[in-house]
């Protein structure tokens, strides 16, 4: 079902710009922006992938990975082509970087997906493997449904997104999983094909709109492993989001147009995670390696173990009404 678009405005001989992202594409007519899914025709924008669902999962909340949203719980996972960022080594590359006539489809209405996450008993609906921001109108629609039905929202995404289109979305969604590749601008350019800082923007935006968020870091040997890097990365979380916004750093794996690039030390994820530890950081993890104590949530007042988990699964769980059983404090996350 083709959808009209959200978010752009008319300019001469029929062009749009579309106002969704950063890029503000210039769109001719029978034309598509950078993201391949929003068309110009006969000026006017319309997005190619509405209730065009190329992905449909149900998986563990902690996949995204979100370890302080509902642990333990069900996710109803969807996805659709496209992407309008372009990095290297992106592991969904073959849906991210297709156009939608070239990816297999379900036709999922938004209802449906709603229905589908109710049957599937899952708490919540993530729009997740690809870029959300590109399928804005799917999401947005599906979402303001899902609240009604009590399930919650969450966003898996790159954070390269407007403001205005942001705001909008943040009355719907309950959690977010910004990917923040670096905290280098050149990497941005050379990896990504985009820029740094609208990403920051809307990591400060969904922190004052109080939707949930949590941050992963995909560590990629000789390109954002510098330990500067990293403090710098940490530093900023700190001084712009808290010190509990939870961290993920994750390990890479060669793929897509990195394949010459080794995978990433577990060692180097260990002690990028001692090193937020000790800038302030409360909450630190690790990911895509097999660490006890990277994947346990503990309390930063008694340093106990409260939440204990073995790759995407939740093994133990000691939260006592969402604070600490051992010491009565409170732990930041969305428990219930």
């Amino acid at each position: 079902m083709v959808q009209k678009a959200l978010y752009w405005n008319s300019v001469k001989n029929k062009a749009v710009q579309c106002q969704l992202c950063p890029r503000f594409c210039i769109i001719k007519q029978n034309e598509t922006g950078n993201c391949k899914v929003r068309e110009n025709v006969n000026g006017t924008l319309y997005s190619l992938v509405y209730g065009k669902a190329c992905s449909s999962y149900i998986d563990p909340i902690e996949k995204k990975p979100l370890y302080h949203f509902l642990p333990s719980s069900n996710a109803y996972s969807i996805s659709t082509a496209g992407c309008n960022l372009h990095c290297k080594h992106c592991q969904n590359w073959t849906i991210s970087q297709a156009s939608p006539e070239n990816v297999s489809s379900l036709d999922l209405s938004p209802k449906t997906v709603v229905e589908n996450a109710l049957s599937g008993n899952c708490k919540s609906i993530a729009y997740t493997y690809t870029e959300p921001t590109v399928f804005y109108e799917y999401v947005l629609d599906t979402a303001k449904i899902a609240k009604k039905k009590g399930i919650k929202n969450v966003i898996v995404s790159n954070g390269f997104i407007n403001k205005k289109p942001l705001i909008e979305l943040c009355k719907y969604i309950d959690a977010a999983n910004i990917d923040l590749k670096s905290i280098s601008e050149k990497f941005y350019v050379d990896i990504c094909e985009a820029r740094l800082q609208p990403v920051l923007e809307t990591l400060k935006i969904l922190k004052e709109k109080k939707v949930w968020l949590e941050i992963a870091n995909l560590i990629i040997p000789t390109l954002n492993d510098k330990e500067s890097d990293i403090k710098k990365l940490i530093a900023w979380i700190k001084n712009n989001l808290g010190v509990d916004t939870p961290l993920h750093f994750s390990a890479f794996y060669p793929t897509y147009k990195l394949l010459h690039i080794s995978p990433t030390k577990p060692e180097v994820l260990i002690k990028a995670r001692k090193l937020a530890l000790k800038a302030g950081l409360n909450f630190v993890y690790t990911g895509n390696i097999l660490d006890n104590e990277g994947s346990t949530t503990f309390c930063p007042s008694c340093r106990k173990p409260i939440i204990m988990r073995k790759g995407f699964y939740v093994i133990e769980n000691k939260l006592n009404k969402g604070k600490c059983p051992h010491c009565n404090e409170k732990i930041p996350g969305v428990w219930k």
